[in-house]
């Protein structure tokens, strides 16, 4: 290949970017959706005409956890959530060795949600909730989503970190 191929994305960098821009609208409709129960929680413990519900908890409960492992997997794609500028500004292969280092950490335990989260979502795959009775896979499985996730958007940025220590442009 020569280094012109590598100006156009190619099919995985047009379907990373896809998704990114999927978790990106689910990751907003999600934090809009949550701010229904949550509300209806608050005024229905100060107002008396309103029911309490029972639902309004656990719906609040599973946007919660998914906004969040959602949350995380775009600071991942971004490269924001998980790394701190503590070094100071070096050249760009330097750069790129440190970001392979921390891509590393990050991949490790990305690997461990993924592995971890598969036993997780099969220990709540016949359980149901108390109050709502949701399914509770349905919260479970966003560990092992997050954990694939984070390792496909990893893969994608290791290989431009990898592509400057080797002394082609990322």
């Amino acid at each position: 290949m020569t280094d012109a191929s590598y100006d156009q994305p190619g099919v995985w960098r047009k379907v990373s970017a896809l998704y990114h821009r999927f978790l990106c609208i689910i990751l907003a409709i999600s934090i809009l959706i949550l701010i229904v129960p949550v509300t209806l929680q608050v005024f229905a413990r100060f107002l008396p005409f309103l029911p309490h519900w029972i639902w309004t908890e656990e719906m609040a409960r599973l946007l919660f956890v998914w906004t969040i492992m959602i949350g995380a997997i775009v600071g991942v794609r971004e490269s924001k959530h998980f790394e701190v500028d503590m070094w100071p500004l070096l050249s760009a292969k330097p750069n790129a060795a440190l970001r392979l280092v921390a891509r590393a950490g990050i991949g490790i335990i990305a690997f461990v949600f993924l592995w971890m989260g598969v036993e997780f979502t099969e220990f709540a795959w016949y359980r149901i909730s108390e109050l709502a009775e949701l399914p509770l896979w349905i919260i479970h499985i966003a560990w092992p989503i997050a954990g694939l996730s984070w390792l496909l958007f990893l893969g994608e940025q290791a290989y431009d970190d990898i592509r400057i220590l080797s002394g082609k442009s990322a």
